[in-house]
Parts: structure tokens; C-alpha cells; sequence
């Protein structure tokens, strides 16, 4: 088999990949992601003990052990495209030879779990309370450029929302991919489920304008009255699509638990979010270790 080349798995000085600085001792088979790194520490405060620290730009990495099982929390950053960075460089570091520069023979599949903060695009999930994404539709783009990506994608309810909302041409196509079913059903008892909207962006691309007009007003609207097989879609967030596509295509169980922080449609925001967020954490740890 033929080396990968030093230009495409770029490996550190200290034999770490390059943008996570992990190695393969460095991490856990089950991995919590975050978007916020300071984030890290309000999940490995929970956890008995931890044993790695490491921190490289805005992905922090601690690795510990929380009732006898060894786990990892990760901070991603904000976007897709961040996800993009931290989905290959974990399967990398879990599923290739860093020396030899070739896969392994035996595959390990990880489970990643993300824990964010969402906005609610129905009415009747408030704030404050718990959403699982059992499917993603990105509007960002980036799993068109994998080749392997129409082996996980879900067509019929990507046509069915462009054709009810109306998207225009110039707009990146849709793609909608499901998660885990295995996460689903080990962490999603009694939580909101649906059809989450992944975002490229927080301001136009999710119908907020400032000081620049959107270029389809309207959309969270027709958003809110979208339904295939009476799934919904019931909040935006900007990193669950790259996560579920990128997982599905490499072999990893992928979940996202959001805490809705704000109703798009009744206008409300939480008015301190950080409790529930912390008991959407312990609650997730909790199920995990079960």
C-alpha cells in the first residue's frame, strides 16, 4: 500500500497530527465534542480523574475516566469546517499508522457525541430543554466534496425541502444525512428529536440580518412547516451535518444533544442557559457509563 504523502497527513515534530496535537494514546473510543473550549473543563470537571491535558489553538483535549469508563471531551470551534479538521485527524490518529503512513488493517470505530447549544425553530420546544438531531440537512456544502458522500445521503428529504422552500440555484444544495441509531437509542429517552438545520454561518445564513439583507427571507418560515414522514425540522445549530456525514462515511457512531438556548419563532432566549447546559452534560455522562 502507498504511503500518504507528507503534504496530506501532516504529522508534527513531536509525531502528533497537525492540528489537534493528539496522539492515538491521547484519546478515548468514546469522544464528547464541544464547540466552546471553555466548555472542556465544565465536562472533565465531572470526570474521577483526568489523565491528558493538551491544547492547540481552539481545540482542547482532556481525556479522563468518569465512573470507570475512559473518556474524552474535545473542543471543535464554530462551523463545519472546523469539524471537517477534527473528524479526519480523530479517524487518522485512531485508524492509520502514523509512522508508516498507511490505514491499519483492523478498524476501530469511535462514538462522538456532540453537546451544544441550539435555536429552537418550532414553537412548542422551549427553552432550556433538550433536543437529540436524529437527522441533519446542511446548508453548508461539504460533504459534496467527498466522493463517498451519495453512499450516506438521504435524497428524498433533501428534494422534498428544496422543493417546499422554494431554494434558489445560487444557494449551496442541500444534503441530509441520519445519525447514529445506536446513540439515538442509548442517550435520547424523553428528549426532543428532529431534523436539525446546519448553518454555515450565524447571521444570513440563518435569516438574521444586521446591516446586510438575507437572500431568502422567509426561509425560517417555511422551515417551521416542513415535514417528511412527520419529522420536523426543529432547530439550527452550525456543526452537526459535517459531523453525521463525516462519521457515516468513515464508519463512526456520530450524536448530537443540543440545549435549546433560544426559540426563533417566539423570540425568546434564555435568560441563563449555563444550568441547563450543565445538566445536559451530567446526564449525558450518565447514559453513556450505563
Amino acid at each position: 500500500m502507498e504511503k500518504l504523502k507528507n503534504s496530506e497527513l501532516i504529522i508534527n515534530a513531536d509525531g502528533s497530527i497537525y492540528h489537534l496535537k493528539l496522539r492515538p494514546e491521547d484519546i478515548a473510543d468514546t469522544i464528547i465534542v464541544v464547540g466552546d473550549q471553555h466548555r472542556v473543563e465544565i465536562v472533565s470537571q465531572f470526570f474521577d480523574t483526568v489523565e491528558v491535558k493538551k491544547h492547540n489553538r481552539e481545540f482542547i483535549t482532556h481525556t479522563g475516566t468518569y465512573k470507570k469508563k475512559k473518556l474524552t471531551v474535545l473542543s471543535t470551534g464554530i462551523g463545519t469546517d472546523n469539524l471537517d479538521i477534527v473528524i479526519n485527524e480523530l479517524d487518522a490518529i485512531t485508524n492509520i499508522d502514523l509512522d508508516a503512513r498507511i490505514p491499519k488493517v483492523d478498524f476501530k470505530q469511535l462514538n462522538i457525541i456532540r453537546l451544544g447549544t441550539s435555536g429552537a425553530l418550532q414553537h412548542d420546544i422551549p427553552v432550556d430543554s433538550f433536543l437529540m438531531s436524529e437527522y441533519a440537512i446542511g446548508f453548508d456544502g461539504l460533504l459534496h466534496y467527498y466522493a463517498d458522500a451519495p453512499k450516506v445521503l438521504n435524497e428524498d428529504i433533501a428534494e422534498a425541502f428544496m422543493k417546499h422552500t422554494g431554494w434558489k440555484p445560487r444557494m449551496p444544495r442541500p444534503y441530509v444525512v441520519k445519525g447514529s441509531q445506536e446513540l439515538a437509542d442509548r442517550l435520547g429517552e424523553g428528549l426532543f428529536t428532529g431534523i436539525t438545520a446546519t448553518a454555515s454561518g450565524f447571521y444570513a445564513p440563518q435569516g438574521r440580518s444586521l446591516r446586510l439583507a438575507v437572500n431568502m427571507p422567509g426561509l425560517n418560515d417555511t422551515m417551521e412547516t416542513f415535514s417528511w414522514n412527520g419529522k420536523r425540522i426543529t432547530n439550527f445549530e452550525m456543526e452537526t451535518s459535517a459531523l453525521y456525514g463525516l462519521c457515516n462515511m468513515l464508519g463512526h457512531n456520530a450524536c448530537t444533544i443540543c440545549t435549546i438556548i433560544a426559540n426563533r419563532v417566539s423570540k425568546q432566549f434564555s435568560k441563563d442557559y449555563h444550568p441547563a447546559v450543565e445538566k445536559m452534560i451530567r446526564m449525558t455522562l450518565d447514559r453513556l457509563v450505563k
